[in-house]
């Protein structure tokens, strides 16, 4: 085959066009330091070999808040990098599961602000930043895993569920180009019964 249709580049690098391209048209401003976390997490997945622990995400955590020190922080930094990649490149295929991207959403961000509050680690405001814009994050990867054809096609009803779950900005504005507009008082209705 002609080398001339295949990119040479190292998937750091084909990553990072893919994250800073969706941030930008996205418009989510991300720390330096954050978008380079985001690109190498989507590099080591490539990588990675299959999780060894299969307990629910949850019992992952609690186990980790009981243990301590570095042990502790590797674990949270598993479950939030899992929850985030999961519920960013995986959500289509979370809606027959027991539980839904919400459930990621709130270990994974749970599990970076847990990250964010030791001062001394250098990627501290990285945590941080990550706990406060998952949702953003996980809208980052989901266009990432569009782009590299790694997900299904959306499902309009999934999309606008995702949308009442999350109040994601970019699936509301799926919805919008595919002609639904998100009915807000719907979302908060929901939220309070």
């Amino acid at each position: 085959m002609d080398d001339a249709v295949f990119r040479r580049e190292s998937a750091i690098e084909y990553f990072k066009e893919l994250v800073e391209g969706a941030l930008a048209r996205q418009r989510i401003t991300a720390g330096e330091l954050t978008a380079f976390y985001v690109v190498h997490l989507l590099a080591g997945f490539l990588q990675r070999p299959a999780e060894e622990d299969e307990a629910p995400l949850g019992f992952q955590l609690a186990r980790a808040l009981e243990s301590g020190g570095i042990q502790q922080r590797a674990s949270l930094k598993q479950i939030g990098d899992l929850s985030l990649f999961i519920s960013g490149f995986f959500s289509d295929s979370l809606r027959r599961k027991l539980v839904d991207v919400d459930y990621y959403v709130s270990i994974g961000g749970f599990a970076y602000n847990t990250l964010s509050r030791h001062e001394s680690d250098t990627f501290s405001p990285v945590f941080a930043e990550l706990a406060e814009k998952f949702a953003d994050f996980v809208d980052v990867l989901s266009e990432v895993s569009e782009r590299t054809s790694c997900a299904s096609n959306l499902d309009l009803l999934r999309l606008y569920e995702k949308w009442l779950k999350t109040g994601s900005r970019r699936c509301g504005q799926l919805l919008v180009e595919r002609g639904v507009v998100p009915n807000a008082s719907a979302k908060h209705s929901r939220t309070v019964q």
